[in-house]
């Protein structure tokens, strides 16, 4: 069940993102292609993002962390490759990235899980 929600606050995320147009867009209407492209974007963030962070530590910790920008910005690089998200050039998907991350803090801040509840109850 958390998977499924933590799938739907990511398409609800990418979709709000598209809506402001900040350089992403769908190139296919509907929900299909958000949903679609929410599950890449979890599959990219679960196996390939974390590879990348390591292998870009050096550079994070160089820049204080800014880096991290661009690792996500590469990351919504590879979900346009692959789905019908298109990313209109490389700060579309700097700026994609930035309001993405924002906007996924915000819903997963207004959604509480039950495990998240009890650790603050101490249960």
């Amino acid at each position: 069940m958390q998977l499924l929600l933590r799938w739907l606050l990511n398409a609800l995320a990418l979709w709000l993102t598209t809506l402001l147009g900040v350089g992403l867009s769908f190139s296919q209407p509907g929900l299909g292609p958000v949903l679609i492209a929410a599950l890449v974007l979890g599959l990219v963030n679960a196996v390939v993002r974390p590879a990348m962070i390591i292998l870009t530590l050096p550079l994070t910790v160089l820049t204080l962390g800014l880096f991290l920008l661009l690792v996500n910005a590469l990351a919504i690089a590879i979900v346009a490759v692959l789905t019908p998200l298109e990313v209109s050039g490389f700060w579309g998907a700097v700026f994609g990235a930035l309001i993405l991350s924002i906007i996924s803090a915000i819903l997963s801040g207004l959604i509480k899980t039950e495990r998240e509840t009890v650790i603050v109850r101490g249960r």
